[in-house]
């Protein structure tokens, strides 16, 4: 992922969550020298990416989404599987992610990948008037 990639990020993000990152929440990542991946088809549309955080011994999924109309078409398997693959090359021993419970489809498919819950962090999310919502704490261990 690049800052020229931007803009076609944020159509999906924009797309997919109802409470999206900002442009900002991006840069910061790019400027920060995290993993960016994005997903392009063989004519160069974008569709997918993700963003990970490495440490010492583990690794954070960020941000990882795939475009609204491709949604059951396996690519967020498809992005799951670099995310471990990246991870695997740093020789990391796990990979950590926070999950909506409302986010049904994302949970499901990070459960059927073999990410397991180890926690809950209270009102983690913004959600609709100004109410707060739990995270989902998972991981892959590696």
């Amino acid at each position: 992922m690049e800052v020229a990639d931007l803009p076609a990020v944020m159509a999906i993000e924009d797309d997919v969550y109802p409470h999206p990152w900002t442009r900002g929440n991006f840069l910061d990542s790019l400027k920060s020298g995290y993993q960016t991946w994005v997903l392009r088809d063989a004519d160069g549309a974008l569709l997918g990416y993700f963003l990970l955080m490495l440490s010492v011994d583990e690794a954070h999924l960020l941000n990882i989404s795939v475009r609204g109309d491709l949604h059951g078409h396996g690519l967020g398997r498809y992005l799951l599987a670099k995310v471990i693959d990246v991870a695997n090359e740093n020789i990391l021993s796990s990979v950590l992610l926070e999950v909506r419970p409302t986010n049904r489809r994302a949970l499901a498919v990070y459960e059927r990948f073999g990410f397991i819950r180890i926690g809950v962090r209270k009102k983690y999310y913004p959600a609709a008037a100004g109410q707060r919502e739990d995270a989902i704490v998972m991981r892959f261990s590696l």
